[in-house]
């Protein structure tokens, strides 16, 4: 399955770290560069993105205990991060034509930014993926 990435995880190094690969084997995790449109990077005690615009990033190729990995780094199970689908445009042989994205909640990373809504942190970015048609595209 498919990650975009966009704040310290584009680094291969921070992967390799995170997912216990050597250098190698994470600069081959990544599939290609891409650009997620429709949310935005803002700054915070950590990355994390706002409603609005597109953002730069990678496409970060995992399995399903890699995804795991990958929630507990960004703090899911905590709060500290929400994992959303996106779809994605220009898929990649042998992969779905949606992938994940990690949003960080504004009010515990410092961050400017207001997800509009009611409900959980989550619901509220996930109805403004859906809403305003975020896309993953890839630039491969």
């Amino acid at each position: 399955m498919l990650v975009f990435v966009y704040g310290t995880l584009t680094e291969p190094e921070r992967v390799a770290t995170v997912l216990g690969h050597g250098p190698a084997d994470a600069a081959e995790a990544f599939v290609g560069r891409a650009t997620l449109e429709g949310l935005h990077r803002v700054e915070g005690r950590y990355p994390t993105l706002a409603p609005a615009g597109s953002v730069a990033g990678r496409l970060l190729a995992v399995d399903e205990a890699g995804l795991s990995t990958l929630d507990e780094y960004e703090g899911v199970e905590a709060g500290l991060y929400a994992r959303v689908e996106v779809p994605v445009e220009g898929v990649f042989d042998g992969f779905d034509e949606r992938c994940w994205v990690y949003v960080g909640d504004p009010d515990r990373l410092d961050a400017d930014v207001t997800w509009p809504g009611d409900g959980s942190f989550r619901d509220r970015v996930r109805r403004v993926v859906s809403e305003r048609d975020a896309v993953v595209r890839s630039h491969e």
